[in-house]
């Protein structure tokens, strides 16, 4: 209140200090207009600028967090033909044939190849536990003989993999011809459980990682059968079997001269993937008969993917003309599943 009197004692009111103040203000206003103006828009730019910046930055976080998922849109089918006599058919044409997917028949191909003419990915695993250690000198002797005599082409690969305790070890990898030797497995090998389910879900896992498209994926499996360990379930190798499109040929190197539960999971993991159940009576050079026989009768057909309630599909292949023509092929496959592979 004292400083308002002495601000009312010194500037006492007039008309004419009024009009002048009056006229001062109105002279100012566009200046102060301008000034405001200038002030507002300096705002509004910074303003949208930080939006800008924090939208960009949220953006930025969003897209280096997504994880992207690439759905099947096309089905590629490996598959053998044999006639009554189980001896493979050299002159399948594609009308010989319906592929049933679910509750689709499907008979219009995108695709249909002989997979004689395409490079393969194969990869020996070999049971190394303490379950078979007895029979290991013969099953590493055996690997080195299919390594030795197989007809390799410029463009196949092969790898070799053991599995015992809690471990997969990857010995070599794509260039076995050169580079596998019984020592690798003898230094790596130490007896203990049998994680076979975890190994064939790795196994299954690397050869999806690096498929390429003009590939036949192939697991020769050396095993009793009988997993005492593993994380993975036998359901979920097998789904990873098949989400590769792999073929398993499981060779049962079992001491029991009798079937046992190992001999039906060997023989279910081989069936479902479309490959074959050898017994312990076969040795390399009967398994190299088996899989090269397979390979020259093996076909590949593409086709668009069916509609399906399941992520699951189901697989049959029937014959069309002929009912003694028989077939073999992996049982199914996942929509849109994805795999990884970590050692």
């Amino acid at each position: 209140m004292i400083a308002c009197d002495r601000l009312c004692r010194l500037q006492p009111y007039s008309p004419e200090s009024t009009s002048k103040v009056r006229g001062n203000s109105l002279l100012m206003l566009p200046r102060v207009t301008r000034l405001l103006s200038s002030v507002i828009l300096v705002a509004t730019v910074m303003s949208h600028n930080l939006v800008s910046a924090q939208s960009a930055a949220s953006c930025y976080h969003e897209s280096s967090s997504l994880i992207y998922h690439h759905s099947v849109s096309e089905v590629r089918l490996v598959f053998f033909a044999s006639d009554e006599r189980n001896h493979p058919v050299s002159d399948l044409q594609k009308n010989d044939f319906a592929v049933v997917d679910d509750d689709a028949v499907i008979r219009d191909f995108r695709s249909f190849t002989r997979a004689d003419l395409i490079n393969l990915d194969v990869v020996m695993l070999m049971d190394s536990s303490e379950s078979v250690l007895p029979r290991l000198p013969q099953e590493v002797a055996e690997v080195q003989q299919l390594i030795s005599q197989w007809p390799w082409r410029a463009g196949d690969k092969v790898s070799v993999l053991s599995f015992s305790g809690m471990q997969t070890r990857l010995i070599c990898s794509e260039d076995c011809r050169s580079s596998f030797s019984a020592d690798r497995i003898d230094s790596s090998s130490e007896g203990g459980a049998t994680p076979l389910f975890d190994a064939l879900k790795k196994t299954a896992n690397l050869l999806h990682a690096r498929a390429q498209p003009d590939g036949l994926r192939v697991i020769i499996l050396f095993s009793d059968g009988d997993d005492t360990i593993s994380v993975t379930s036998l359901k979920e190798a097998l789904g990873a079997v098949q989400d590769s499109e792999a073929q398993v040929y499981a060779v049962d190197n079992g001491v029991s001269a009798r079937p046992s539960n190992g001999t039906a999971i060997l023989q279910k993991i081989a069936n479902d993937s479309g490959g074959r159940y050898l017994g312990n009576n076969h040795g390399a050079g009967n398994v190299l008969n088996n899989v090269i026989d397979d390979l020259h009768s093996a076909r590949v057909v593409t086709y668009a993917l069916p509609l399906a309630t399941t992520d699951f599909h189901s697989i049959r292949i029937l014959p069309t003309h002929n009912a003694k023509l028989q077939f073999r092929c992996r049982s199914g496959y996942y929509h849109g599943a994805s795999s990884a592979v970590t050692y």
